[in-house]
């Protein structure tokens, strides 16, 4: 059933650069022996939730753009925002990694609401200082995510209270990896996003009449 899902994607956004990458980058996140490890380790599972959020789910705007003006932004930043803070609950995050419908809802939800927010940080209509606002927002809220798990007393995840054992790393100890990842790594695609907007907003700069 993913494969067939991947294939549909494939073939609606295939079509361009951007939506073969999303799909390569799908790919990974659900076929690669990384879905299977990030059902055993937290910091695996971050990892795989960057991919969706940070990378496929920029790559879908691009090939998917919005047609009508998406206005400030704000709602798309809210809801990706609320939608991650709240599948990272321990009671939210341990139902989704236990039950599949709840999975398929999380995997679901983290994708359509970050592909509204890049929909919206990446619309060409919108000034390069805007859409820099908007992604420096989308970071900042993942970054303090990552910095209270990294700093949480104890492990809170009882679905990865076992597991990360058997690859040498307490649950603590996984967890806090995994906030680190989600801290600083995780910036590195929303730098890259800003400095492709930051030089599409210099060439339009060049190319505007005097």
């Amino acid at each position: 059933m993913l494969l067939v899902g991947l294939a549909g994607l494939a073939l609606v956004l295939g079509r361009s650069r951007p939506g073969a990458l999303a799909v390569a980058v799908l790919a990974v996140a659900f076929v690669s022996p990384l879905c299977a490890l990030s059902a055993a380790l937290f910091s695996a599972r971050v990892v795989h939730h960057v991919l969706l959020v940070a990378v496929a789910a920029p790559l879908i705007a691009m090939a998917w753009p919005a047609r009508r003006s998406t206005g400030s932004g704000m709602a798309g930043f809210l809801a990706s925002s609320a939608i991650l803070w709240a599948w990272h609950l321990p009671a939210a995050y341990d139902l989704a990694l236990s039950n599949v419908a709840a999975y398929w809802a999380m995997q679901g939800t983290l994708l359509v609401s970050a592909t509204a927010f890049w929909r919206a940080a990446l619309d060409p209509r919108r000034a390069a200082g805007s859409a820099l606002v908007l992604i420096l927002g989308g970071y900042m809220q993942m970054a303090l995510l990552g910095a209270l798990l990294t700093f949480a007393p104890e492990a809170l995840y009882a679905i990865h209270a076992v597991a990360p054992l058997d690859w040498g790393f307490t649950p603590l100890a996984d967890q806090q990896l995994g906030g680190l990842l989600m801290w600083v790594p995780a910036g590195l695609p929303f730098v890259a996003w800003g400095a492709w907007i930051a030089r599409r907003g210099w060439q339009g700069l060049e190319g505007r009449p005097a």
